[in-house]
């Protein structure tokens, strides 16, 4: 295939079925590169379906892990789970806001306004917003292995930087990878519940990186510049606001409520600092990240239950998260409110939502719903004698792309695992952005005007 003929491709093509194409294309090359002997401690040929599985959940930044990833891949495998992690990661965070952008000539009025709130406002410099993007991933991923390497390398030397390094991305992308099973007693992040200096570091760089770069870019035009200046100081954007409170009130709430469920059972012989610091970062994992501290399997069903509606809700558009999203959440909670009051408007913070963000956030809720339950219907159907409970755990683990597992994932058989890999490549490009890519289709003219229908709800 030439180059022109490609170009022509993509013009034709919507920008969101080539976001999916290139998610698929991305996982294939790892797939590929995973089944080499080169990428196995053992210098063996690793399984097809793992490859395809592991592959994907780093590309979807999933974390769910058939094999321990320090003691079964190499360090070439572990170069290439990195790859696909960053890659993986950054590149909804930044080919979403501007992609359609580099490959269309013509731009509609839609995509300008998308294009500029993407932006915070500050213009529609593209090719600038992509180059800060980056910067700022990778200033922050640097200090978060800069941290980590404070702690790791006095006790492991080199391979201390080369774990920082690795986890620093893992959780800025909200991956939930780590090779930290070299230390002693370690099950994920366990030996390290009384260090705060580890765990606060993970939980900076996967808040930081489930929140997005627009939010921090409107919090440092708008709070941080202005204030350096001395210039008036202005309110952060609607979504800004928004995505900030529900994530702080997520956090909060995830955190008493996992500490009281699990403060005689996974948390029991901790001191009571060491336990919040647990909790804390349990309920920060849930934000789609991965890491455990605590053993999942061992949790009360009631917190698994718990952290199964954290998962689901997940982060904020535009960033490294999965999930249906906490605005998502937000809207459908407004409609609600609006609906019980009699309201005929859906209104938050003085600012009222079009009936069309209500559909599309129904849409993701029900598309998302029906994709676990059947998710979970295969595991149940396929794993003899797995819990209710941890079959959905499992499958909406997969769909946030969460990572979390109660020590279901090494035991899926063949078909769960393609089961799961499919909801993990869902999960990651969103469910409405790919039916959008499969079925989307030029819009026809209009014809006869249909009658309203009318019905009984409720």
């Amino acid at each position: 295939m030439n180059e022109n003929k490609l170009k022509g491709i993509l013009k034709r093509s919507s920008p969101t079925r080539v976001i999916v194409c290139s998610f698929i294309g991305l996982i294939v090359i790892g797939t590929v590169l995973l089944m080499l002997p080169i990428s196995a401690r053992s210098m063996q040929f690793t399984n097809p379906v793992d490859a395809l599985f592991t592959a994907t959940s780093a590309t979807c930044v999933t974390g769910l892990a058939i094999y321990d990833t320090y003691s079964y891949w190499s360090y070439f495998g572990q170069a290439v789970l990195l790859i696909l992690i960053q890659c993986g990661g950054l590149g909804l965070a930044t080919f979403a806001t501007g992609f359609s952008l580099l490959i269309r000539r013509k731009i509609g009025i839609k995509e300008l306004i998308l294009a500029r709130e993407s932006a915070g406002g500050s213009g529609l410099d593209v090719v600038t917003l992509l180059r800060i993007v980056v910067s700022f991933t990778f200033v922050t991923e640097l200090t978060g292995a800069g941290l980590l390497m404070l702690r790791f390398v006095p006790h492991y030397g080199g391979l201390g930087v080369w774990a920082s390094v690795f986890v620093s991305v893992s959780a800025f992308c909200n991956a939930g990878f780590d090779i930290l099973s070299f230390v002693s007693g370690n099950t994920s992040l366990s030996a390290f519940n009384g260090d705060p200096l580890v765990t606060l570091t993970i939980c900076g760089l996967i808040i930081t990186g489930s929140t997005g770069f627009v939010i921090f870019h409107d919090i440092y035009t708008k709070k941080i510049y202005t204030r350096l200046h001395r210039e008036h100081v202005e309110k952060l954007n609607f979504h800004s606001q928004v995505c900030l409170r529900a994530t702080a009130f997520l956090l909060v709430i995830g955190t008493v409520l996992i500490l009281i469920c699990e403060y005689d059972n996974t948390l029991y012989g901790m001191s009571f600092l060491e336990k919040l610091n647990a909790a804390f970062f349990q309920s920060t994992n849930t934000r789609t990240a991965g890491f455990a501290s605590i053993s999942i399997a061992d949790e009360k069903d009631a917190t698994k239950l718990i952290t199964v509606i954290l998962m689901f809700i997940g982060g904020c558009p535009g960033s490294t998260a999965g999930g249906i999203k906490v605005t998502t959440l937000v809207v459908l909670i407004a409609a609600v409110k609006s609906t019980l009051r009699g309201e005929e408007d859906t209104t938050m913070l003085r600012h009222r939502f079009d009936w069309s963000m209500i559909n599309k956030s129904l849409t993701v809720v029900t598309l998302g719903l029906l994709i676990v339950a059947l998710d979970t219907a295969l595991i149940t159907a396929l794993q003899r004698g797995v819990n209710g409970i941890d079959a959905i755990f499992e499958s909406v683990s997969a769909f946030g792309t969460v990572g979390l597992s109660a020590n279901l994932t090494p035991h899926l058989s063949v078909l769960s695992k393609l089961a799961v890999t499919v909801t993990m490549f869902i999960g990651r490009v969103g469910p409405v952005s790919l039916g959008i890519a499969i079925l989307m289709r030029k819009k026809k003219k209009m014809g006869s005007i249909l009658p309203e229908g009318r019905m009984l709800i409720g």
